[in-house]
This record gives structure tokens, C-alpha cells and sequence, in this order.
């Protein structure tokens, strides 16, 4: 009889043992789903088509957030500083306007650069901005009394400062209307395409997994 308790005992004792190492697994992946949540690399969808054709609604991203330092969460202060974002990145941020909403657009001016634009011209430092990832829909061309989506007079951007813009020019809300983003809210440096689902086609669009973005 008591051989057949000790039994007993034994069975308990390592289905609690299993059942503890379950629970600290579970723990241990959690805490490192979140550290590298808030540390290294994020997930985000894109919603809009401000950034077309460089990236459609639908798409999957991966964001890293370590490559512009360490930032404690929460309070979004850099702790390790490594790099400050470039022209041509593309950047995921807090929207100054509501800090509960992300944004993704493309940096196309630092600290000390001079913008300006001219019937949709891009004017970086005094000099025409030309690349392959903006893009233009509308024919139309608004007056800056109007709205500054198409002529904005000369501005400098501010120290620890960005100017940036959807590469959707004519369907972008940017830094032509609402200012400067801090780069205390920068949240990171848009990386891969993982999956993108066309919801209009209801399909997966194949082509596009894996797509580095730049």
C-alpha cells in the first residue's frame, strides 16, 4: 500500500513538473515576443495607398526598430543612439497629429535641409528632386493659397526634425499640410514586404512577398 501512494506522489509530482515547464516556456516566449515587439522588429499593415506604387494596401510589413537606437517604451526616449534617419528612408511614426495612429512615409529632409516645391516639383537645397519611387495621378495643380499639396513656399526643417511624403504625392496627407515629424516618434525603418493580400482581387499577391523596401 505504500509503494502504490509513493506511486501516486511520483505521478503527481511530474505532471506538475510538466505542467511548470509549460507555463515557464509560455512565459519565457512571451516576454521575448514582446522584447523584440518593442526592441527590434514590429509588424505593421498598411491601410491607405499613400505610399503607392511602393507599397499597396494590403501589404504586410516588417519594421526595424532598432536600427535608429534604443528607445524605452512608452516614453519613446533613445537610450543607445546608433543612427538618425536619411533621405529615402521609409519610416513608420507616431502622427504628431494623434499619437495613437502610425504613419509610413518617405523621409525627404533632414535637419538643415531647404524644401520647397513648385507645381509638384520636389526642390531639395535649391535642387530638383527627381527619383523613380514618386509618383503623380492628378493633372490638376493647386496654388499654395489653396492648399500646399503642390506649391509650398521655402522652408528649412528644424533641428532632430524630418520633412516627409507618401510617394502617392497627390493622394498623400504629409508634412505638406501638418509640419515636421520629431524624431522622438520615429518608430523605425520599414524593412520587408512579409505577405500582401489584395482584398478587392481576394488574393494573395505572390509577387510581392519578400520585396526588401527601399
Amino acid at each position: 500500500m505504500k509503494s502504490k501512494n509513493l506511486s501516486e506522489n511520483e505521478v503527481r509530482s511530474k505532471k506538475k513538473s510538466r505542467l511548470r515547464e509549460n507555463i515557464e516556456a509560455i512565459i519565457i516566449a512571451v516576454v521575448l515576443a514582446l522584447f523584440i515587439r518593442t526592441f527590434i522588429v514590429q509588424a505593421f499593415k498598411i491601410p491607405s495607398g499613400s505610399m503607392k506604387q511602393t507599397l499597396q494596401i494590403g501589404d504586410h510589413i516588417l519594421v526595424n526598430k532598432f536600427i535608429y537606437g534604443v528607445k524605452m517604451p512608452f516614453t519613446m526616449t533613445t537610450i543607445i543612439p546608433f543612427k538618425k534617419p536619411e533621405r529615402g528612408d521609409i519610416v513608420v511614426f507616431k502622427f504628431p497629429e494623434d499619437p495613437k495612429k502610425d504613419f509610413i512615409k518617405r523621409v525627404i529632409g533632414v535637419a538643415g535641409d531647404v524644401i520647397e516645391i513648385r507645381n509638384k516639383q520636389v526642390y531639395l537645397n535649391h535642387q530638383p528632386l527627381n527619383h523613380d519611387y514618386g509618383i503623380y495621378m492628378d493633372e490638376n495643380v493647386y496654388p499654395g493659397v489653396v492648399q500646399p499639396r503642390d506649391n509650398l513656399d521655402q522652408l528649412v526643417v528644424p533641428e532632430n526634425s524630418l520633412f516627409v511624403m507618401g510617394d502617392n504625392r497627390d493622394h498623400s496627407y504629409d508634412s505638406r499640410f501638418w509640419g515636421f515629424v520629431q524624431l522622438d516618434v520615429v518608430k523605425g525603418k520599414a524593412l520587408i514586404i512579409y505577405w500582401s493580400w489584395d482584398k478587392e482581387n481576394f488574393g494573395v499577391r505572390w509577387n510581392r512577398i519578400g520585396q526588401l523596401l527601399k
